[in-house]
């Protein structure tokens, strides 16, 4: 009996945990993430200006098992970009909470 219980909590835990994960990403707290860190200066979500739209971005990594990680140091960290043929660093998000950035790559890779 013991054991049935102890199955059955772990099942819940990880239910618990699963569903915790598919929780639609917080659009507003992105947004104000991305206009406190002046993000929509050079990106929009739906149209390419001096950087990629937003649906762009979640269309080119919505395959790759990489992309959380691969988005999470592309906003963390700067990196060089070209833009109107000048190399210059791509700004990073005005935050090092790591659940806000999270969210904001969530919220990217859902578009």
């Amino acid at each position: 009996m013991k054991l049935s219980l102890i199955g059955t909590t772990m099942a819940l835990l990880l239910c618990g945990a699963a569903a915790a994960t598919d929780k639609a990403p917080d659009e507003a707290g992105a947004m104000n993430l991305l206009k406190a860190s002046k993000c929509m200066t050079c990106h929009s979500i739906d149209k390419k200006k001096d950087g990629p739209a937003y649906t762009a971005v979640a269309e080119k990594y919505r395959d790759d098992p990489e992309a959380v990680a691969t988005l999470t140091d592309w906003v963390s960290n700067s990196h060089p970009v070209e833009i109107d043929g000048a190399e210059e660093d791509h700004g990073v998000v005005n935050t090092r909470d790591a659940a806000k950035i999270n969210n904001l790559v969530q919220w990217l890779l859902s578009h």
